[in-house]
């Protein structure tokens, strides 16, 4: 659990700056099918620097953001200093550390696969009032629709450490359903980055599989990172596309 608590810790910046947000249907979405209203209280489990928390807090709402890594949670605490409607939390999916009943909204953005499933859920339950949602969500990046996230994709492959292991989108219906343990609903929005070559580069070293810029494989990855912009990038900018994919129920 330490070693998945800390992977991102060297991460932070590049987290913070080039990680793709939510677009605004997602927001919609827990408004007209999960009673979000601007009094809800939520809890965002495995938070990080709040990107999935950001649209509830502009909306009202209050978030607790339950996020073990301290450096993710100092770089939360720092951007949402002047949000009266933010609270950082250390704690776990696991061992919130949130009092009973005491949210209407659990979410979990980019972390259920860190997650020891049933444990969270028996979480979910108890920290959730009666009626309460529980949303799984994240940005699923597009592997094969333009032949440069082709490339790209193969890229990651070439250079990463763990790739395999740790992708969220290895999350199957079958592990969804015994999460759940009762029928769900799934909907999914576009979503788009636009880089140029630096941001592009940060994006990359956000991912916790890919080596940091002191690793030998470095020079050589961002080489072949920048050749391949420079082939597929239109006035010096490239798009990286998302499926915004949200799983939900009502408890």
């Amino acid at each position: 659990m330490g070693d998945t608590i800390e992977r991102f810790s060297d991460r932070v910046v590049n987290y913070v700056k080039y990680r793709p947000g939510y677009p605004r249907k997602v927001l919609e979405l827990f408004r007209d099918e999960m009673s979000l209203r601007p009094d809800s209280v939520a809890a965002d489990i495995g938070s990080g620097p709040g990107i999935s928390a950001r649209m509830f807090l502009e909306n009202g709402n209050r978030v607790y953001c339950v996020e073990p890594n301290a450096a993710m949670r100092a770089a939360a605490e720092e951007i949402f200093r002047d949000f009266d409607n933010f609270v950082g939390v250390d704690g776990t999916a696991e061992k919130t550390t949130l009092d009973d009943g005491s949210v209407d909204h659990v979410i979990a953005a980019q972390a259920f696969h860190w997650f020891e499933p049933q444990t969270a859920m028996a979480e979910f339950k108890r920290i959730l009032r009666p009626g309460g949602h529980i949303a799984l969500m994240w940005n699923d990046r597009q592997t094969d629709s333009t032949e440069f996230l082709r490339e790209y994709e193969n890229l990651l492959v070439r250079f990463a450490n763990d790739y395999d292991a740790v992708r969220h989108d290895n999350i199957t219906e079958t592990q969804l359903a015994a999460f759940f343990q009762k029928p769900f609903e799934q909907r999914t929005f576009e979503n788009v980055q636009i880089f140029d070559f630096q941001g592009l580069l940060g994006r990359l070293l956000s991912a916790s599989y890919m080596p940091r810029e002191d690793d030998e494989r470095f020079p050589p990855m961002s080489a072949a990172l920048e050749t391949l912009f420079a082939k597929h990038a239109e006035d010096g900018r490239i798009k990286v596309f998302y499926d915004t994919n949200i799983f939900y129920t009502q408890i």
